[in-house]
């Protein structure tokens, strides 16, 4: 049986060192513990770092011992430009590592315009796994024994909302939603 010390790190420089690539990153839901050894290193390897929140974003990669890195922001609102500078530079040849605030990003959370962007430029698009919010509440729930239906978060108000907890409440599966705690 090999060492995961001996192992790895041929493993994460093939991952994490190939020129032009996107890596959609998970990040920890809360406890920073919750990181993987990949992440991290594809962290550390990656030319530059898109960020739902640049602020936190910093602070992990701070805990995490990454100084210097470039962050920019890429939010649920960032503009097409903002998505096509980012492409851009995956042409050129950088790798990028894609971050959400907690989580997988493109799960109810921001990236999916910059995925297909890159993936219509045949990018290759890599994801690194980690902690799942998703996965998680499935878990610990005990009300998943088979299919389950994931549905994000429930739209704000309106016919929207309405038609979206019909769905809710009409499916046989065990249904997973976010919802903030302040609502």
């Amino acid at each position: 049986m090999r060492s995961l010390a001996r192992v790895a790190p041929a493993e994460m420089r093939y991952v994490a060192a190939v020129p032009g690539t996107l890596h959609v990153v998970a990040t920890p839901i809360g406890n920073l513990g919750d990181i993987t050894l990949r992440a991290i290193e594809t962290l550390r390897r990656a030319d530059r770092v898109l960020a739902e929140d640049t602020r936190r974003t910093l602070a992990l990669l701070s805990h995490l011992g990454i100084q210097g890195k470039p962050v920019d922001r890429l939010d649920a609102h960032a503009s097409p430009e903002a998505v096509l500078r980012s492409v851009e530079r995956l042409v050129a040849g950088e790798s990028l590592a894609l971050v959400t605030d907690a989580g997988t990003p493109v799960v109810s959370d921001p990236g999916t315009a910059l995925v297909r962007a890159a993936a219509a430029r045949g990018i290759l698009v890599v994801p690194v796994p980690g902690p799942s919010a998703v996965l998680a509440a499935a878990c610990a729930s005990g009300l998943v024994a088979g299919p389950f239906r994931f549905v994000g978060f429930l739209p704000r108000t309106g016919p929207s909302r309405r038609a979206a907890l019909e769905l809710v409440t009409t499916t046989p599966e065990a249904v997973i939603l976010f919802e903030s705690p302040e609502r």
